[in-house]
């Protein structure tokens, strides 16, 4: 995998950048696995917006990835390695030996042709699936569940992963990117090795055309507002609103804490990020 950089023709091309993986199959995505997706625009169902600056964009199908991995002991071939636009992460497609096909996060290192395996004790290898409890410490894994069954729900992102640090009382002790350390449930599945597409976070955007391509549409900073729009609006020439940093409608935005400290997950947390 490589960066592409264009030379600079026109302003648009000057700072832009583009991911070349030529282990990406050309294949169409497999139809049996993909669904329409349906678009909120960042609008919630009573249709006012929830969530701004989202709208637009290119149209895409949704691919149902396997997050569960639950087909234990049935060996599946990788048939392709293939790009998703509903994630910053590549997917590979899989063959089981019984006639399924599934798609997967793909690992770094993955290759077409490569067998995997899922189950509660197999052998360590890239891209195989199984229970914490039975991975050694010091080994890179991702696709983490919380709770067993559950299904993975962290280091699911494009280069994520976390580190077994070690074990403690039917808990293991995990190491985040961030540099938090926390507690999970040892019978909880994780699949070996780091989320690949590393390079997915040097890409440059390059110009404002793209970033309607991916939905997201302009924003506008709030001291260049009026005072009826944000709190940091209005005064004569450029201010900082001499406050703090808060949204639209005065919540504090920089250092302030959200985590409801009531959440069984807040609890499995042995050290913040840093």
């Amino acid at each position: 995998m490589s960066i592409k950089k264009y030379k600079p023709i026109t302003p648009s091309l000057r700072e832009l950048t583009v991911l070349v993986n030529k282990e990406l199959s050309e294949n169409s995505p497999l139809k049996s696995l993909t669904k329409g997706k349906r678009r909120s625009n960042g609008r919630a169902r009573t249709g006012r917006i929830s969530v701004r600056h989202i709208g637009g964009g290119h149209k895409q199908k949704f691919r149902t990835i396997d997050f569960c991995r639950d087909k234990y002991g049935i060996e599946a071939k990788v048939a392709s390695i293939e790009y998703d636009p509903n994630r910053t992460a590549n997917i590979a497609l899989l063959f089981y030996k019984d006639g399924e096909k599934r798609y997967i996060i793909s690992p770094e290192g993955l290759k077409v042709g490569d067998i995997l395996v899922s189950g509660e004790k197999e052998k360590v290898k890239i891209g195989n699936a199984m229970k914490i409890k039975n991975i050694p410490v010091g080994t890179i894994i991702h696709n983490i569940e919380l709770e067993p069954g559950k299904g993975s729900q962290i280091a699911r992102s494009a280069g994520s992963f976390a580190q077994i640090s070690g074990f403690e009382n039917k808990k293991v002790i995990l190491k985040m990117p961030s540099g938090e350390i926390r507690y999970v449930n040892e019978e909880c599945f994780a699949t070996i090795g780091q989320v690949g597409n590393l390079d997915h976070n040097q890409v440059c955007i390059g110009k404002a055309g793209r970033s309607r391509w991916l939905g997201v549409r302009p924003k506008v900073r709030g001291t260049a507002m009026n005072p009826v729009d944000h709190p940091h609006g209005g005064g004569e020439g450029r201010t900082k609103g001499g406050r703090h940093p808060v949204s639209p409608w005065g919540l504090p935005t920089k250092g302030y804490k959200t985590r409801n400290k009531r959440k069984s997950s807040s609890n499995q947390i042995i050290r913040r990020r840093k």
